[in-house]
C-alpha cells in the first residue's frame, strides 16, 4: 500500500500547520472552556462570596487536561472512538507533563488511532487500546521531562524579569503581545511556560497594547464594532492587514514597548499564568491581575487600568499619527474585512 495515499484516506497530515498551529489553537481552546473559565468562575466568585461559582469553578479546572485532548484530537479530525479515548490521553498527559505535554501525547496518539481505525473487526477495542496505551506511555515517559523544561524556562524569564523589570518589561510585553496578534496562542504559551508574577503582568500590558491599540487606532475605519470585536475580542483580526501593510503593526507594538516596563517599574503588576496571555479578551487579563493581587488596594486599580485600557489607548494613536502623515499607514489601511 502507498503509504501516502494511506495517510491521505486517514486524514493524517505531517505538517507543521497541523501539529503547531492546529494543535496548538486547540489545545488554547480546550483551556479557555475548562482551567480559564475555571479561574473566572472562582475569582468572581471569591470577590463576591458566592460559594456555588467556586464549585463550578472546582469542577472545570479539574477536566482541564481532559479538555485538552478532545480539542487537540477534534482538531486532528479523529474518528469517534480515538476522540473520546483522547480524554483519557489528555489527562495523562496533562498531569505528567502540564499543557505541552498533553500536546504531544494527544497529537502522537491520535495519529496512531486514527491510522488504525476500523483496519480490524474488533475496532472498538484495538482503536482505544492504542490511543491510550501509546498517550499514557509517552505521558509518562517524555511529559515529567517537558514540564520540567517548561517549568525551567518560565523561571527564568520571571526571574530575569524580577532582575532586570524594566528591560526584561519591553521584551516579554513586546513578544507575548506580537504572538497575541498572531495566529498562534498566547494563553496557551503563558500557561505552558506558567508565566506569572512580574513578567505576567509585563505579557498582560503587551497583549493589552495590541487588543485596545488596534481597536482605538482603527476606529475610523471599523467603529464602535471595531472597538468591541477587537478590544474585548481578539487583535488577531488584523492580522491580513498586518500582512498586506506591515507598517500598521508598529504603533502597538510600540506601546506595548512603552507599558510593559510602566507594569513592571512602577505599578509592580503581577498576573496568573491562565491571565498572562490574555489581553483583554473576555476581560480575562485585569481579571487575572486582580487574581494574582488579592490585597493590591488602590494602587493596584489605578496601575491595572491605565497599563490594560488608558495607555494602550492614548499611545498607539500617537505612534500611529506620524505614520498617517507620511503615507506608512493609509485610510483603509485597518479596515476589518467582513
Amino acid at each position: 500500500m502507498n503509504i501516502r495515499s494511506f495517510l491521505k484516506r486517514k486524514q493524517i497530515e505531517i505538517t507543521w500547520k497541523s501539529y503547531l498551529l492546529d494543535a496548538l489553537s486547540a489545545m488554547a481552546l480546550g483551556l479557555f472552556a475548562s482551567l480559564l473559565i475555571g479561574v473566572i468562575l472562582d475569582t468572581i466568585g471569591d470577590k463576591c462570596g458566592l460559594e456555588w461559582l467556586r464549585v463550578l469553578a472546582g469542577y472545570a479546572k479539574g477536566v482541564t487536561g481532559s479538555a485538552i485532548g478532545v480539542a487537540i484530537a477534534y482538531a486532528l479530525h479523529a474518528p469517534a472512538l480515538v476522540l473520546f479515548s483522547a480524554v483519557a490521553v489528555g489527562m495523562a498527559g496533562n498531569a505528567l507533563g502540564g499543557p505541552v505535554g498533553a500536546l504531544v501525547a494527544v497529537v502522537i496518539s491520535t495519529e496512531l488511532g486514527k491510522a488504525v481505525s476500523k483496519e480490524t473487526k474488533v475496532d472498538i477495542l484495538v482503536t482505544p487500546f492504542v490511543v491510550i496505551a501509546s498517550g499514557v506511555l509517552l505521558a509518562q515517559f517524555v511529559g515529567p521531562w517537558i514540564q520540567a523544561f517548561m517549568e525551567a524556562f518560565g523561571r527564568f524569564v520571571m526571574h530575569a524579569t524580577e532582575m532586570r523589570p524594566f528591560a526584561m518589561g519591553i521584551v516579554v510585553s513586546v513578544s507575548i503581545g506580537m504572538a497575541l496578534t498572531l495566529p498562534i496562542s498566547s494563553a496557551a504559551i503563558c500557561i505552558a511556560i506558567g508565566l506569572s508574577g512580574l513578567a505576567g503582568g509585563a505579557a498582560t500590558a503587551g497583549c493589552c497594547a495590541q487588543m485596545i491599540g488596534f481597536a482605538v487606532m482603527s476606529f475610523r475605519e471599523n467603529g464602535w464594532s471595531g472597538i468591541v470585536s477587537q478590544g474585548i475580542g481578539t487583535s488577531m483580526i488584523q492580522m491580513s492587514n498586518i500582512i498586506r501593510n506591515p507598517w500598521v503593526w508598529l504603533p502597538p507594538t510600540l506601546a506595548g514597548a512603552v507599558a510593559g516596563p510602566v507594569a513592571t517599574c512602577v505599578f509592580h503588576l503581577s498576573n496568573v499564568a491562565i491571565g498572562s496571555g490574555m489581553g483583554t479578551c473576555g476581560l480575562v487579563g485585569p481579571i487575572g491581575i486582580v487574581s494574582a493581587m488579592p490585597e493590591g488596594g488602590a494602587t493596584m486599580w489605578f496601575g491595572l487600568i491605565t497599563v490594560c485600557f488608558i495607555m494602550p489607548a492614548i499611545l498607539t494613536p500617537l505612534f500611529a499619527w506620524p505614520m498617517r502623515r507620511t503615507g506608512l499607514i493609509k485610510d483603509g489601511d485597518l479596515k476589518i474585512e467582513g
